[in-house]
């Protein structure tokens, strides 16, 4: 199967998480595509054509992000808007991307327990992706179990230990690994 990543991190070489994923994807999976959209697109003028033929390319699409405000970082959400149209994704002729597979991948900074209805995000984080299995639904694609994993973020002396995140981001990566 044939797979394409598309990375949003607004500022990938600066993480750890996210870049220890894709680094670990690029480096055991040398037929994995990777498009970095805010490297492709700092200006968020995505071009609409150039998306949707490299779609077209893969039965498996990944979308690898931080998990920003209980969504996805700006440029994803944009991306959709922009990729996702009427008669391609959905519609009476919408079927491009049936049968394709829809995983996603993602980092949270905060622990698993902050994430139930007694933690202080009050919610899990299952119910912050339906938009996401909607989308997959519409547009007649495979939506697979989601792979994220929680206290990916390092912030030295306040939050988690660097080498913890590491070690979390390779599990992370295998994980995925395994699906692709």
């Amino acid at each position: 199967m044939k797979t394409l990543i598309i990375l949003a991190h607004p500022n990938i070489e600066q993480s750890i998480a996210n870049k220890t994923i894709i680094t670990n994807i690029k480096e055991k999976r040398k037929d994995v595509e990777v498009r970095n959209i805010y490297e492709l697109y700092p200006d968020f003028n995505i071009n609409k054509k150039a998306e949707q033929k490299e779609l077209l390319k893969y039965d498996t699409i990944v979308f690898q992000y931080p998990f920003f405000w209980y969504n996805m970082p700006a440029i994803l959400k944009h991306w959709f808007d922009v990729v996702f149209k009427y008669q391609f994704a959905y519609g009476s002729e919408g079927d491009k991307l049936k049968g394709k597979s829809f995983q996603i991948s993602f980092t949270i900074g905060g622990p698993i327990e902050s994430y139930k209805s007694t933690g202080y995000n009050t919610f899990e984080i299952s119910e912050f992706l339906k938009n996401l299995e909607q989308t997959a639904n519409l547009a007649q694609m495979k939506y697979l179990a989601p792979i994220y994993t929680h206290s990916m973020v390092y912030i030295e002396g306040v939050y988690n230990v660097k080498e913890e995140v590491i070690d979390r981001a390779n599990k992370h990566s295998e994980k995925l690994l395994n699906v692709i």
